[in-house]
């Protein structure tokens, strides 16, 4: 039940969100430019807390919660995995796409392997936008409701959502969109802290100290990053391979992410707010998957067992926050900063992708800038409809299983054919259209046959199940798609016509120093691989071991900032030492827990 004052503070924001927006784009989004990449001015803090804003969404704050609940800390993979796709965005991906001046990133596929590579990559991103907003409006809606306690019930509460994010992302474009997620990015941070700081110190958990004696005494620890490699939904042999690979998918190949850093004012403030982003999403294992567990043992204690993961974030907030303070307000308000921070990202960038990539380049080639706007927000109207009625249509908001998974596996079967296009079309000149498109389309059609595969024979042989188990996980199939879609691309490559001045031997301005930072990298995994033996065979402390990884890792980052100085950049202001920082403290995580 919420007091006066909740409601007051949680209006308030709504009020506040949809002002914002408004006034960030009143009356400027007069170009496509403008309006579909907010005129390319966005500062680093805009960057990071736009990324930020996207990326933890309500999928994040309540779908991570609800995962951390029923399994465990080894959620945190999806953060800390992060981390070096983002080094790639930054460092690979990003420098080009900049330098190339495009719009969506199927702009790059199109230089680099025609018309056909781009349309396909569209189209496929489309999809995925649509999928990750209907899920968006589901878990929303569910659990605004439940925190809320209202009777606004599951259709009126995607409509509040539309309601809300509509207002001012039609009219305002990305600049609207930035800015209002740097408001609630802010909010939603401090809702995430609060409810984490009220849980544990709740009397039945008792602070870190008695959370982590409590985790310690249980048959099966969950605060335990490593899960065995036939784990059905976190094996650990999955985060090292195939989570990876949508990681680098998720962060560099990726439009309504990349999105925003595109629209940066230079490769510099993009990188610095990258990185700066990165930096926030370290905080959300602690407050939202270890406040999970947390969440578990306390229903656990009160005889409250049996609450559904997905209802866990709204269950915990109703029990641990005071009555009267408005502070159920601000959690409200974050919550709802959360849904509408990714739901209003993936509308633009939709509409980028309908409007450059089909309208203009298939339908009308001299479309005028103010036409090109005009279509853009038709798209995202369309889009907002239908991904909304599928929300109504394919889910169930009294469902018990844990939808952020779901979500994550339906969109593997397509992601791992880009990532191998995007990297080979970087990195290989060799490669050409027909070996690009080959890569992207079977993609999706051997993840479903091997799924198949697996399920009904292979996982049915001992020599598979005691290692991946009866039926596949997603992460391992998106791995051996990958493979798949690397080699066909390689097999399918004859002696076509190939780009080659577009791989970043010819666009990178530096090419020896990305070459020395590669391999370093190699030095830095044999390194880590070292370490993690004597973690696994406890010859030292693991945080002796975690503090070694993180100093090693900080120091080549240093040490390649006086081999290649920037001109006008102290060592702390270059962003390879934030980038050497985030690393560090990443790896540090991997070790401790």
């Amino acid at each position: 039940m919420l007091s006066g004052l909740d409601f007051f503070i949680f209006f308030f924001s709504m009020a506040a969100v949809m002002l914002i927006g408004l006034l960030a784009g009143k009356g400027k989004e007069t170009s496509s430019e403008d309006y579909f990449l907010a005129g390319r001015s966005i500062p680093w803090w805009g960057v990071a807390g736009s990324i930020f804003g996207t990326n933890i969404s309500a999928n994040h704050l309540v779908g991570m919660m609800g995962i951390g609940f029923s399994v465990g800390f080894a959620q945190t993979h999806f953060e800390i995995g992060a981390v070096i796709a983002l080094l790639l965005l930054g460092y690979v991906f990003l420098p080009i796409f900049l330098e190339l001046k495009i719009f969506t990133l199927s702009g790059y596929l199109e230089k680099r392997f025609g018309d056909t590579a781009g349309l396909i990559y569209a189209l496929l991103s489309f999809v995925l936008i649509l999928v990750q907003m209907t899920a968006a409006y589901y878990i929303g809606s569910r659990t605004l409701n439940t925190l809320l306690s209202s009777d606004l019930g599951y259709i009126g509460g995607i409509l509040l959502l539309i309601g809300i994010s509509c207002t001012y992302t039609i009219f305002g474009g990305l600049k609207a969109v930035v800015w209002t997620d740097v408001f609630q990015s802010s909010v939603l941070l401090i809702a995430g802290i609060l409810v984490a700081i009220l849980t544990f110190n709740h009397p039945e958990v008792g602070g870190w100290t008695g959370f982590m004696a409590r985790d310690a005494a249980q048959a099966v620890p969950k605060m335990n990053l490593y899960l065995a490699s036939d784990h059905p939904q976190l094996p650990w042999t999955g985060v090292f391979t195939g989570l990876f690979i949508m990681h680098i998918f998720y962060w560099g190949n990726n439009q309504y992410l990349v999105q925003r850093a595109l629209a940066a004012k230079s490769l510099t403030h993009a990188r610095y707010g990258m990185f700066a982003g990165g930096l926030l999403k370290l905080l959300v294992p602690f407050f939202s998957i270890a406040g999970g567990i947390a969440a578990a043992q306390l229903f656990s204690a009160i005889g409250k067992p049996d609450i559904a993961p997905d209802d866990a974030f709204p269950e915990l907030v109703k029990l641990v926050v005071p009555f009267g303070y408005g502070i159920i307000g601000i959690i409200a308000a974050g919550l709802l900063g959360a849904i509408i921070s990714s739901i209003d990202s993936m509308m633009n960038s939709a509409a980028t992708i309908a409007t450059i990539d089909i309208y203009k380049k298939y339908i009308d080639p001299e479309v005028s800038e103010k036409k090109m706007v005009w279509i853009g927000r038709v798209c995202i109207i369309t889009i907002v409809i239908i991904s909304a009625t599928l929300a109504v249509l394919t889910y169930d908001p009294t469902g018990k299983t844990n939808f952020f998974l779901v979500v994550s596996s339906q969109s593997s079967y397509f992601t791992p054919g880009i990532v191998a296009a995007f990297l080979l079309g970087i990195f290989n000149k060799s490669i050409t259209h027909r070996g690009a498109v080959i890569a992207i389309l079977i993609c999706p059609i051997f993840s479903y046959l091997f799924e198949y595969l697996y399920d009904t024979n292979l996982g049915q042989l001992s020599i598979f199940s005691e290692l991946f188990g009866e039926k596949i996980n997603f992460m391992h199939r998106a791995f051996v798609a990958f493979i798949v879609s690397f080699t066909s691309a390689f097999l399918a490559s004859g002696k076509d016509k190939n780009n080659s001045q577009y791989t970043w031997h010819n666009m990178v301005a530096n090419p020896e120093s990305l070459n020395l930072a590669f391999k370093k990298l190699w030095g830095i995994i044999i390194g880590l691989c070292v370490l993690a033996l004597g973690a696994y065979f406890n010859l030292l402390p693991r945080w002796v071991l975690g503090g070694i990884a993180t100093i090693g890792i900080f120091y080549a980052f240093a040490s390649h900032i006086k081999q290649y100085p920037r001109e006008g950049l102290t060592f702390i202001g270059d962003d390879r030492f934030y980038a050497g920082l985030l690393a560090g403290l990443s790896v540090l995580i991997l070790f401790l827990f």
